[in-house]
Parts: structure tokens; C-alpha cells; sequence
């Protein structure tokens, strides 16, 4: 009996598929719904989870884009402002010291 199951070859397998559908949205309200609860039982690692969401929330853009891109757009102004006034600055020293530190180094 043992011997006729060697020389059998192998079945096909199948591969059965069952499509799942996920809805981000319905599994956000659920975990929302969750951490609501457990905040009603003031549980301290629900506020932590709600802290962290809010952290991730703000941090990724989440929050408010536009007040972050108005204070992006005045940093970057700022720091060419400030390249600005260096370039002016090292220009005007050039020409007031320039001959006298040339005149110093020739003599």
C-alpha cells in the first residue's frame, strides 16, 4: 500500500481567492468610537493613543496646511532676507577696507 503512494503525483493546488472589501473610513470611525469609550473609563492608555494620533495628525500636514505653509513661506523669506543683508554687508566691507588692507599686506 505504502509503495503504490510513491509513484502518485501530486495534485494541483488551488488557489481560492475571496475578495474583502475594507473601508478606511468605517474602521476610523470604529477605532474613534473605541478610543471614546475607553476615555469614558478614563483609561490612560486611551489618552495616550489620542495624544499620539494628534501628534501624527498635526505633524503630517494633518492639520492646518495653509498656517503652515504661510509660516514656511515667511522662514524662507526671513533666510533670504538675511542672506541678503550678509552679501551687502560683505560687499560694503570690501570697498571701505579692501584698499587699506591691500595697501597694509603691499608695504
Amino acid at each position: 500500500m505504502r509503495l503504490l503512494k510513491v509513484f502518485r503525483t501530486p495534485k494541483h493546488q488551488r488557489f481560492e481567492y475571496r475578495p474583502r472589501h475594507w473601508n478606511p473610513q468605517k474602521e476610523e470611525l470604529q477605532n474613534r468610537l473605541e478610543l471614546i469609550e475607553k476615555m469614558k473609563q478614563n483609561d490612560p492608555d486611551a489618552l495616550k493613543t489620542r495624544i499620539a494620533q494628534n501628534f501624527r495628525r498635526t505633524g503630517n500636514g494633518g492639520g492646518n496646511t495653509k498656517a503652515r505653509q504661510k509660516a514656511v513661506l515667511r522662514s524662507n523669506l526671513m533666510l533670504l532676507a538675511i542672506i541678503a543683508g550678509l552679501v551687502i554687508l560683505t560687499y560694503l566691507f570690501l570697498i571701505v577696507y579692501l584698499p587699506d588692507i591691500s595697501a597694509a599686506i603691499g608695504s
